[in-house]
This record gives structure tokens, sequence and C-alpha cells, in this order.
């Protein structure tokens, strides 16, 4: 008699083990504050499998009863939330996530005496400051104009004499073809240069509206969607393509954060 009591103890216990080793399919939705969470890390502590939020911020994992999920993103604050029997039973779970807060450093903002417009500013700059200048970028110290081209001129009257042909108008040099042909080079190549630039910058701001996505900087920031590359250009001074070279993304969202303030106020005043 007591051997099949034992027996029928040791059924229960492990037919009681296998019911909470069974794990459960189930599904759920990732949200905060301004609507759904995309690409969420959802992780299993337990069993340390994981997944992550589609983008209408919904997912799924198997779990068992008291299962820890842990839910992170960038942008928001770290969640756990441990699997009970109701979980269990509805099969779903919607979790809510709270957004990070980010502490900058103080930083001192001295004040100049610029007015802003360019005549007056210029005449406060003291003459020292003005001389520093001139000489740093007219500095001709490595020029020997004793040396003289000759072949400049050679080339000049080899040509043959331009002969004119329409009554009463200007005889001699071609001015307007020469300064063309000498500059025309130059503005070209120079041409080409901001062109380049215009599409590095332009690629590098698509670039971080898609990693940072737009719920980011139009719906959290509340920066005008027409405003966008106006806004960039606003926190250039900052270097940020250098910023995100070197992969410091909540860097560059402390950046964001920081500067959208100021910025929407402008905007207001306007």
């Amino acid at each position: 008699m007591e051997k099949k009591l034992f027996q029928l103890f040791l059924f229960f216990t492990t037919l009681t083990s296998l019911a909470q080793e069974r794990q459960t399919l189930i599904a759920g939705r990732v949200l905060d504050s301004l609507g759904v969470v995309k690409r969420a890390n959802i992780i299993n502590l337990k069993t340390n499998q994981g997944t992550f939020s589609f983008d209408d911020g919904r997912f799924q994992i198997h779990v068992s009863l008291g299962d820890s999920l842990r839910f992170s993103t960038i942008q928001h604050v770290t969640q756990i939330i441990t699997i009970n029997k109701e979980i269990i039973d509805n099969k779903a779970l919607i979790v809510r996530l709270k957004f990070n807060t980010y502490v900058l450093d103080e930083f001192e903002l001295k004040r100049n005496n610029l007015t802003g417009k360019l005549a007056l500013d210029v005449k406060n700059i003291p003459t020292e400051e003005k001389y520093a200048l001139l000489k740093s970028n007219m500095d001709f110290s490595n020029v020997d104009f004793s040396i003289v081209d000759h072949r400049i001129d050679a080339n000049d009257r080899v040509k043959s004499t331009p002969v004119n042909t329409v009554a009463n108008s200007y005889s001699g040099i071609n001015a307007g073809g020469l300064i063309q042909g000498l500059f025309s080079s130059k503005k070209f190549e120079k041409s080409q240069l901001l062109d380049e630039k215009f599409d590095r910058k332009k690629a590098f701001r698509n670039k971080i509206l898609s990693e940072l996505g737009e719920d980011f900087f139009f719906e959290k920031l509340k920066i005008p969607k027409e405003k966008y590359f106006h806004f960039l250009d606003y926190c250039d001074y900052l270097d940020l393509d250098k910023i995100y070279n070197e992969n410091k993304i909540l860097k560059l969202i402390e950046i964001f954060q920081k500067e959208s303030i100021p910025y929407l106020k402008i905007l207001k005043e306007e």
C-alpha cells in the first residue's frame, strides 16, 4: 500500500513539474506615450531566448510561468515583466515603456560683443587681430616675383591677330573670351566639389532619419517635417557627421533633444 502511494506521489510530482516547464507561445505589443515601439529588444532571462518588436510593435515569444521578460531600447527605460497565470491564460501581453531622460553636463555659454552686422563687427575687431588675419590669409613670402614665365608671352606672340570684320565694333583682344577661358575651368571644378559635398550631406541626413526614425524627430521632438533639413543645418556646427562616424548614437540623440528646444522657440517667434 505504501509503495503504491509513493508511486502516485512521484507521478503527480512529475506531472506538476512538466506542467510548470511547459512553454506557452504568447503574443504581445510594445507601446509608449507616442504610439508603437519598433525594434524593441525582448529577452526571456530564464531561457535566454530573444526576439524584437516589428514595425507595428507586435511580437511573439515562448514563456513559462514565472519567467522574466526584459524589454529595452536606446530611447526607453528598461522594463522587466514576470510572467503570471493571467498572462499564460490570455496568451497576450501589452507592454508600455517610458522614455529615458538623459542628463547633460553643465556648460558655460560665453557672451560676445558681436551685433550680427558685419560692418560694425569688423570695426570692433582690434587692429592687431585684423593684421594677424590678413597676414595668415595673404602671405606671399614664399613667392619669388623675380622669376618671369616667358612661355606666356611666347604663346601670345604665336597666335594670329584677330581681324575685326564688323563695322563700328571694338577691335582688339576678345576680353570676354579670355576671362571666360581663365575662370570657366575653376568654376566647373568648384561647382563639382560643391555638388559632391551637398550629395554627401544629403545622404548623411537621410541615413540619420532612417536610423533614428521619423517618430523620434516629428513626434517626440516636434520638428516639422518640412523643417527637418533646416534643423540639421541648425545643429551642423556640432560636427554631427564626425559623431556619427564614431558610432556615438546616444550622443547624437542627446544633441537633437537639447537643440530642438531653442530651435522650436525660434520657429515660434518667426
